[in-house]
């Protein structure tokens, strides 16, 4: 299948599934915006890689997933939004009664709010083409819990309900809105703290994935940020055009449990 002459935004996708993301639309044909919080020299650099491996469009624009106006800036400063990947995200984890108000705050807003504001800049784009895709980066997360993860939990559960909502609201329009539900995906965030668990608990590399990071993966195995990536291109090909408000769960089986 080809993508060419649709553009993607992926957010939070200097690195990580959103760069995933950005590697496989671009490998399908797609022109990518590439975006994170910094605006640093290797982030254009990043673009201009993509773009010259893939023979696409490529480029980079900073915007702060934490501010409303920022989110909607993007999309504008884009000027052109056929598939938007909301895919930014941060992590903390506290108990309840000892989770800061500003962290909770800030994971509502990067990991919820940011979706909200980018799809309601980006949908009278799609609307206007007759055709769009909204992929939503959720987590098994968003399907079931975890102790000592309230604000990521609760974001990602808003994110599939408002994958729904814009599903329900974009019906026969041509555009399609769903969340990809990942579990345990090996990136530079999570490989490097590898060596820490493997010091904690006094295992190997191999031992320490299998037994204490992917325990609740039945898989035992990562999912790959290329699987993910994979997945999304998936959702904008015809084959799911009747594919909407829905969640595809990436995940090793760990919410057939």
């Amino acid at each position: 299948m080809t993508l060419s002459g649709k553009t993607a935004i992926v957010t939070g996708s200097n690195s990580g599934i959103g760069l995933g993301a950005v590697e496989e639309l671009a490998r399908a044909g797609a022109d990518v915006v590439l975006n994170s919080f910094t605006d640093d020299a290797q982030d254009h650099a990043l673009a201009e890689r993509i773009a010259k491996e893939h023979g696409v469009k490529a480029r980079y624009i900073q915007a702060d997933m934490s501010k409303p106006e920022d989110c909607r800036a993007l999309i504008g400063k884009a000027g052109a939004c056929d598939i938007l990947v909301n895919n930014a995200g941060i992590q903390f984890v506290s108990p309840i009664e000892d989770f800061p108000t500003d962290k909770w705050n800030a994971i509502i807003a990067i990991n919820l709010s940011s979706a909200f504001h980018t799809t309601a800049a980006a949908l009278p784009m799609m609307r206007k083409a007759g055709w769009g895709r909204v992929v939503n980066i959720a987590s098994a997360h968003g399907l079931t819990a975890s102790p000592f993860k309230s604000a990521y939990i609760a974001a990602k559960h808003g994110v599939v309900g408002l994958s729904k909502t814009v599903a329900l609201e974009t019906a026969g329009q041509g555009i399609t809105c769903n969340a990809i539900c990942p579990g345990y995906v090996l990136t530079p965030l999570v490989e490097a703290q590898i060596p820490d668990q493997m010091k904690a608990h006094n295992m190997d590399r191999e031992t320490v994935i299998r037994e204490v990071m992917l325990e609740r993966q039945p898989s035992r195995q990562f999912a790959t940020t290329a699987e993910i990536g994979g997945t999304v291109v998936f959702l904008c090909s015809s084959a799911a055009d009747q594919i909407t408000g829905t969640t595809i769960s990436v995940d090793g089986g760990w919410t057939a449990m």
